[in-house]
């Protein structure tokens, strides 16, 4: 196994930095602090970044073929205008439910978005968003819903449950977007040894890349669930990663600052922060959402 750096990329100092996700027209990273209810984007090519206020918790964000962004929020699902910086809210399965929000999702192959919510009471669930704006649950009982990707074949969807320290897999239906047979791929030490599998990512190889929560890393595992490559930073809350850049070889990653004392901030001056890994390999291109 190889045991690499990631570099210091961008002071941002996010509370709870998740979701980056590469513009793969505007060449842009964004990403969000959840609980502050903020969306970033930043332009390598200009080094500009701008952030737009949601109004609720944001967990993650998708490009929308027409246009703006599809959200998950904690008001459930939500398109966001960013020329009119307006809200527009969807579907709410969470509604009237205490305590709990969307947390990460990601848009599928099919033009799709999927994601799931947090509740600590292992009541939460993961939906599917359709372009027509219909939400369907696809898997209940789940207490903190985070990263997802599918394989380079769309046979695969990978999904993390925080909670159960645990990566699923299950066998991906492309053409009626279902789920079924979920296995275990990575099963983490509950006493968090081993960090927390939080937000992942895929290459083109079919490599998954998974950031740990307490780990101060992101871990390469390839497709049998084998550690491949540690990427060590130094901060201890790692919370999600994406391809991105040019060639889609740059391995952007989110941190944060949540949960941590004084001391430990003042031993971790860049949590919070953005870092970037330069790969040997190449993500997929980022779909967008069909409505």
């Amino acid at each position: 196994m190889e045991n690499v750096q990631a570099s210091h990329y961008l002071s941002v100092q996010s509370e709870l930095g998740e979701g980056p996700l590469w513009h793969p027209v505007e060449k842009r990273l964004y990403w969000v602090d959840i609980e502050v209810g903020k969306i970033f984007r930043y332009s390598p090519a200009t080094e500009t970044q701008e952030s737009f206020t949601v109004g609720t918790s944001v967990g993650a964000l998708g490009f929308r073929s027409n246009g703006g962004l599809v959200l998950a929020t904690g008001k459930g699902f939500a398109f966001w205008d960013s020329f009119n910086q307006s809200l527009k809210i969807l579907a709410d399965p969470i509604a009237g439910k205490q305590d709990i929000r969307l947390n990460d999702g990601k848009v599928g192959p099919s033009g799709h978005f999927w994601a799931g919510s947090l509740d600590l009471k292992g009541e939460g669930a993961f939906y599917r968003l359709d372009p027509d704006c219909n939400c369907y649950t696809m898997l209940k009982h789940i207490t903190i819903s985070n990263g997802l990707a599918w394989s380079p074949d769309n046979t695969r969807l990978y999904y993390t449950d925080s909670g159960d320290h645990t990566i699923y897999t299950f066998d991906f239906d492309f053409l009626k977007r279902t789920i079924q047979n979920q296995q275990v791929f990575i099963q983490l030490p509950t006493d968090n040894s081993e960090g927390v599998p939080d937000g992942l990512t895929i290459d083109v190889e079919g490599f998954i890349w998974s950031a740990r929560w307490d780990g101060a890393k992101v871990v390469r595992h390839n497709p049998a669930g084998e550690t491949v490559l540690e990427v060590n930073l130094p901060v201890s809350q790692v919370t999600a990663c994406t391809f991105g850049g040019e060639n889609l070889d740059e391995l952007f990653i989110t941190t944060a600052t949540k949960g941590l004392t004084a001391e430990q901030r003042a031993r971790q001056p860049y949590a919070g922060d953005l870092f970037v890994y330069k790969t040997n390999t190449k993500g997929l291109e980022t779909p967008f959402f069909a409505g």
